[in-house]
């Protein structure tokens, strides 16, 4: 007698929440591989849509080790955003964090049921709303060499020193002065696009990009939460200010979107300006 091989252990993977009155058709998605269709279940006044996923492959150690690998850290978030993309384009909804596991399907249920008041407060929050990334990078110009020194020079020579000096002083200065302004010019798209959106948040700077030299430094990553009836009136700032002489000459604004709005789900000023 032939003995049935065991069925693979589960756990229960939740992509994102949205409002229990919902029609989703997500045939289309497969989220982290084809275990187990993408689904949805009823939490409360709210709906989790998860996938059952290997436990084997999402423990907390085997997790650590394939997240730490880029490749693989990279599939992982492409699958988990398709889901939620696909999700957000059907009704709002709440994208949880990469990897939010639970041990079965009951759990997830009652977790998501026990945070209802945070995540219908998100879902009021971003429903009608997008998210846009905005960065501006500063040309990094390096300072000029200074000139040497003549060797021979045995003497001390006051006034050369002076004007080296002075010289030294200068470069700092100017570079100070670039910086100043590349900072003012950072503010100045910060504040034009806040006027559009009903929030923003300021991220943290990222160093030059491998490969770029060190050409360009970030002076400004933000996130704006924008009425998806206003978007046009973003675009058109930014292209506004993109042909102001300042950044014309030494100044480029990098614009990505429209996203699910992941940055604005956990709270944050939402005065509405729409």
């Amino acid at each position: 007698m032939t003995t049935p091989p065991q069925a693979e252990e589960a756990v229960t993977y939740v992509f994102a929440v949205c409002r229990r009155r919902v029609s989703l058709d997500l045939g289309a998605v497969t989220g982290h591989g084809e275990h187990a269709p993408v689904r949805t279940v009823t939490a409360g006044a709210l709906t989790a849509v998860v996938q059952e996923v290997p436990a084997a492959d999402h423990s907390a150690e085997a997790l650590q080790q394939r997240l730490g690998d880029r490749a693989e850290l990279e599939r992982c978030a492409r699958a988990h955003h398709e889901v939620v993309a696909a999700v957000a384009a059907c009704v709002p909804a709440v994208p949880l964090p990469l990897a939010t596991i639970y041990l079965n399907e009951d759990r997830a249920r009652r977790a998501v049921a026990a945070d209802a008041r945070r995540f219908l407060t998100a879902l009021d929050r971003i429903e009608g709303r997008v998210e846009w990334g905005v960065k501006v990078y500063s040309a990094n110009r390096p300072a000029p060499v200074a000139p040497r020194e003549p060797a021979r020079r045995t003497v001390p020579d006051s006034g050369a020193g002076h004007a080296y000096l002075e010289r030294v002083r200068g470069r700092h200065q100017a570079r100070e002065s670039r910086q100043e302004a590349s900072w003012k010019s950072a503010e100045r798209v910060d504040t034009a696009l806040r006027d559009i959106a009903v929030a923003g948040r300021r991220l943290r700077a990222h160093a030059p990009a491998e490969g770029s030299g060190g050409h360009w430094r970030q002076v400004l990553n933000a996130a704006y939460l924008v009425c998806a009836r206003r978007e046009h009136e973003l675009t058109a700032r930014i292209e506004e200010l993109r042909n102001c002489p300042e950044f014309r000459a030494g100044m480029h604004i990098e614009v990505t979107g429209p996203w699910v709005p992941y940055s604005f789900v956990d709270g944050g000023e939402t005065d509405d300006h729409a």
